[in-house]
Order: C-alpha cells, then sequence, then structure tokens
C-alpha cells in the first residue's frame, strides 16, 4: 500500500446475540454449567461450595476470595486471559482451572436469568444478567450492577442463583458431574449438594500407579482392574484429567478387548494436554497429544498384560476347586467299589486320607481266632529293581495339579493347556492330562457342578481303563458304577 494513499478504519464488531448463542450452545449438555460453577468457586481458593436444587433455582455458593469492582469487570470480560496469566490462585496455590473466560455463559443453556452476588472485603454487589432484557437493550453491553451494603454479605465469597429454569435437574445427575468433572480430592476443598458432602469415587480392586513423563510433562494415576462383579458397561474408559478435572473418558484401545474391558477404570493427570474450547475433549492434532497417546499406549499394554494374569489366577482357583471336589468324590466311589482300583486297595480299618494324603495298608497280625499269624518268609534278596518313573511332560504356568493317594500309590490328576485340537483327556503312567483348552470342556467349565461333573466323566473314564486296557466294554461300565456312586447322595 503506497504511504499517500488515504486508509480508513473499519471496527471489528460482535452481534450480542452471538455471546448468547455461544453460551446456549457452547455444552453438550446443560447440566455442564454446574461443573463450570463450582471449578470457578475451586480458583477463587473457596474450601466449601454449597450447591442447592429446586424446581424453580439452582444456587451455587462458595467461601472463596470474592471479588472487588475490578474483579467483577474481568469476571464479565469474555475471553480474559487473566487465569492464564495468574495461573495460580493466591491462597492455596492451586492450578486454576478455567481458561477462557466463557464457561459462565453455560448457564443461558439452563436458565433464563442468573444472578452473581460476591463479597471481597469492605465491597459486596450483585450482577444481574436477565437474557431477554440484555437482548433488547440495541447496543447497550453493560450489565446493572447493585453496590450492596457490607453487612448484606457476611463473608468473603460469591454466590451464584439461576432462575427461570428451561429444565429440571436431578440431584444425582448434578453429583455425578460434580464427581467427574471437579476436582474433590484437592486439599481444603469439598463441595456439598443439598446440605450432603459429596466424595471422590472410590474403585477397588488391583492397583496399577502410572508415574511416567513425556517432553511436555509429567503423567500421573492410577487404573484399576475391578472384579467381575464391581464390573459395570455403564461410563467405560478412563477418566483423562487436566487439572484434576475430567475432560473426557478414553478407550486406548480397549474397545477391542470384549468384556474385559468393563472391568478397567481409574484416572490418568496430565496438565500439558491442549483441550478444546468447550472443555469436552482434546485437540488431538497436537504434538503434546500424540506423546501423550503414545505412552498410554505402553501403559495400556501393561494394563492387559495384568488383567490376563489376574484372570489367569482367578481360572486356577476355579480349576483347583472344582478338581479337588472331584477327587474327593472319586475317593469315596473307590472305596465302594475296591475291585475297580488300579492303584491297590484301601487300608482295612478306614485309616485312608484320600486326596492329598496316603492310604496306606495297615498290617493285621492276629487270625480269626486270636491266633498270631504267622509273617510270609521275607523274598530272597536280589538286586533291587529301579522303580519306572512317570514320563515328564512339560507344563504351562497356569497347569492345576492335584493327586489323589489311594491304596498303593494312588494318581496325579493334572489340568492344562494342551491346543484345541488336543486330546481332551490322555494317561501316562499314574499320571491323568485334562486338557483346559479342548472346547467341551471350556462349555463345561461355565457352571461348577457341570464342571466337576465333567472333571469326573474324564477322570474316572482313565482310571477305568487303567484297571483293565485290554477290556474297554467292561471298562466303560465300571466307569458308570464310579460316576452314579461319585454323585449318589447317601445319608
Amino acid at each position: 500500500m503506497d504511504k499517500g494513499t488515504p486508509t480508513e478504519i473499519i471496527p471489528v464488531t460482535i452481534d450480542k446475540s452471538h455471546i448468547i448463542t455461544i453460551g446456549e450452545r457452547l455444552y453438550a449438555e446443560s447440566i455442564e454449567f454446574i461443573r463450570e460453577i463450582v471449578n470457578n468457586a475451586y480458583d477463587a481458593d473457596a474450601t466449601i461450595v454449597d450447591v442447592k436444587i429446586t424446581d424453580e433455582t439452582v444456587e451455587v455458593r462458595d467461601n472463596g476470595t470474592g471479588m472487588d469492582r475490578a474483579g467483577l469487570v474481568q469476571y464479565f470480560n469474555i475471553g480474559s486471559p487473566f487465569k492464564l496469566e495468574a495461573s495460580r490462585s493466591p491462597v492455596h496455590h492451586r492450578d486454576r482451572i478455567g481458561q477462557f473466560g466463557i464457561g459462565k455463559f453455560a448457564t443461558l443453556s439452563a436458565c433464563k436469568r442468573f444472578e452473581v452476588t460476591t463479597r471481597k472485603g469492605p465491597f459486596a454487589a450483585r450482577i444481574v444478567f436477565d437474557k431477554q432484557d440484555w437482548e433488547a437493550s440495541g447496543d447497550t453491553w453493560n450489565l446493572p450492577m447493585e453496590v450492596l451494603p457490607p453487612e448484606a454479605h457476611e463473608e468473603d465469597g460469591t454466590t451464584v442463583v439461576l432462575m427461570g429454569l428451561l429444565r429440571s435437574f436431578e440431584p444425582r445427575d448434578i453429583e455425578a458431574k460434580v464427581i467427574e468433572g471437579t476436582p474433590l480430592k484437592a486439599p481444603h476443598f469439598k463441595v456439598k449438594l443439598n446440605g450432603n458432602r459429596i466424595y471422590p469415587r472410590s474403585l477397588s480392586g488391583h492397583r496399577i500407579p502410572v508415574l511416567d513423563g513425556t517432553s511436555f510433562g509429567p503423567v500421573t494415576g492410577e487404573i484399576v482392574i475391578q472384579s467381575e462383579t464391581a464390573a459395570k458397561k455403564e461410563d467405560l474408559g478412563i477418566e483423562v484429567k487436566v487439572k484434576q478435572a475430567t475432560i473426557k473418558r478414553e478407550l486406548f484401545g480397549m474397545e477391542t478387548w470384549g468384556k474385559a474391558m468393563a472391568r478397567v477404570r481409574g484416572e490418568i493427570h496430565a496438565d500439558f494436554l491442549p483441550i478444546t474450547s468447550d472443555r469436552s475433549g482434546f485437540l488431538k492434532d497436537s504434538d503434546e497429544y500424540r506423546a501423550f497417546e503414545d505412552l498410554m499406549e505402553r501403559v495400556m499394554g501393561e494394563v492387559k498384560r495384568a488383567l490376563q494374569t489376574l484372570s489367569t489366577k482367578k481360572e486356577k482357583r476355579v480349576v483347583s476347586r472344582a478338581l479337588k471336589e472331584t477327587l474327593q468324590r472319586l475317593y469315596r466311589a473307590l472305596a465302594l467299589n475296591p475291585d475297580f482300583s488300579p492303584f491297590g486297595a484301601l487300608p482295612l480299618a478306614g485309616s485312608g486320607q484320600g486326596v492329598g494324603g496316603a492310604a496306606k495298608q495297615a498290617a493285621d497280625k492276629t487270625g480269626k481266632d486270636g491266633e498270631e499269624v504267622q509273617p510270609e518268609p521275607a523274598p530272597p534278596k536280589g538286586p533291587k529293581k529301579r522303580k519306572r518313573k512317570p514320563k515328564v511332560r512339560e507344563l504351562t504356568p497356569n497347569a492345576v495339579i492335584k493327586r489323589m493317594r489311594f491304596g498303593d500309590y494312588g494318581v496325579s490328576c493334572v489340568v492344562d493347556s494342551f491346543g484345541e485340537d488336543g486330546p481332551e483327556v490322555f494317561s501316562e503312567e499314574t499320571v491323568i492330562f485334562v486338557n483346559r483348552d479342548h472346547p467341551l470342556y471350556k462349555r463345561e467349565s461355565h457352571k461348577f457342578d457341570t464342571h466337576i461333573l465333567n472333571l469326573a466323566r474324564l477322570l474316572t473314564q482313565e482310571i477305568a481303563l487303567m484297571k483293565d486296557p485290554r477290556n474297554p466294554r467292561q471298562a466303560f461300565e465300571r466307569q458308570s458304577k464310579l460316576l452314579r456312586d461319585a454323585f449318589i447322595e447317601r445319608p
């Protein structure tokens, strides 16, 4: 542009109606305004915030530092950089949550009018924002402020009252929003709803602490793997917090985990993440979020491994309990049918110990008439035969092993993974192997009763074949008798 050319000035303006439109449409849910007002109280060093909900009004009162005349001017300065420049509060040195100064207008999505009453030291005032009056006032951008006598507001702090509600609010919904979106765990800060304190959510389960860092800042928090009974399908994902307020729940790839996804909860703090103006999400195209995403990919890999380990431990406990119950039943069945035992007879006088104990044969030294029974002559001494050791099969760390001691030696039972195409059950010497990967085993193991019945079927099959492997028909008849005696209820 030539220096000699005259220039004109064009003012940059914004229509007043757009301010209200921004407030009404900025947030996906009108209930978000509660979070905004409570977080403003937190930024103002409040220690107590009282929220009261009625059919006609919503009132949020805090005991923070309040605002003087200059503070009120700044409060209604849209887009003020004040909280960015003064990022820590003066009293409790809190990291201030607010950034854009537009959050107060979220109230306009829930009501027709709101009042702000505040006091700081000797100054007290009330400002009324009536949406209809403000829109009708043309180019006038001012709001009416009523200066109050000091005694009208006895302590420092701010009260926001919403009137002319456009919808009703359930206290439980307000409580859920406060729990999720406000820093309830911060020291010297508590929120009450209709007189009852709101406590932060508490999770129980296997805890995985997170303490790592990126070039933009630290990432901290805790992920909890809950029990299956505590898992819920609602509110899936991990809360990602910026300055102690939840911005969004993220799945971090858990959508491919199936039902196990519902067991994983927790919260991650990353104050360096850039957020959208409505505080409902992150700027995912930013370098900060990409670094955060890479870190969380490693964290979730650890969570997945821990989840698999916990699932395996639980499964092992279930299998161990079912196998123990099954062997106890088989021990009783074999005691009723000693001729079916391939392990030798039970000791006389019932001195056997069953599962986990040795059933030893007691020596009876007297005959029917009380005469002493002469012991049989000892066999001639010769070279001792080496006992055959059972083959050693390589097992997985998840194998469940139990031994039933019966008669002279008994049997060892192993439940382990041998592949879906592997045999359902097989034996090597005195060891019976049950394949937990077999489709039939998987189908029957979901319920405890069918689980032990299926184990009993497999074990009695092998025990019967051990007794007389050359006659399968007789072996299966013996199996049927053992199964019946294992599960028949006796007085």
